[in-house]
């Protein structure tokens, strides 16, 4: 049993998987995971607020955008960084406990 943080490109942050169950880790590791994960966490309003000035910059060329083509491709652009934002949140409010298997 152990916990991987792999880094994903599209949120810009490492996300941990766990590999077998949490609870039959030992709370050591458990609370050495969780204190990583917070650490991973506390950066993710600041990528958030990061992905909000771009989808204004997006916004703002759409604004003028006369060609459709050109206009349904930064809705798209826009649409896929509300998603990225979207699944940070989740992230961010992802927030698991240390357990023991012999509570």
């Amino acid at each position: 049993m152990s916990v991987v943080f792999n880094f994903d490109a599209r949120l810009g942050l490492s996300i941990p998987t766990i590999q077998g169950s949490w609870t039959e880790l030992d709370k050591e590791y458990q609370e050495h995971i969780l204190a990583k994960w917070e650490t991973i966490r506390g950066t993710i309003p600041d990528r958030v607020k990061i992905i909000e000035k771009q989808i204004e910059s997006v916004h703002l060329q759409l604004t003028s955008e006369e060609d459709f083509e050109r206009s349904c491709q930064l809705n798209l652009e826009m649409a896929e960084l509300a998603s990225i934002i979207n699944d940070l949140w989740i992230w961010f409010r992802t927030t698991p406990t240390v357990t023991s298997a012999t509570a």
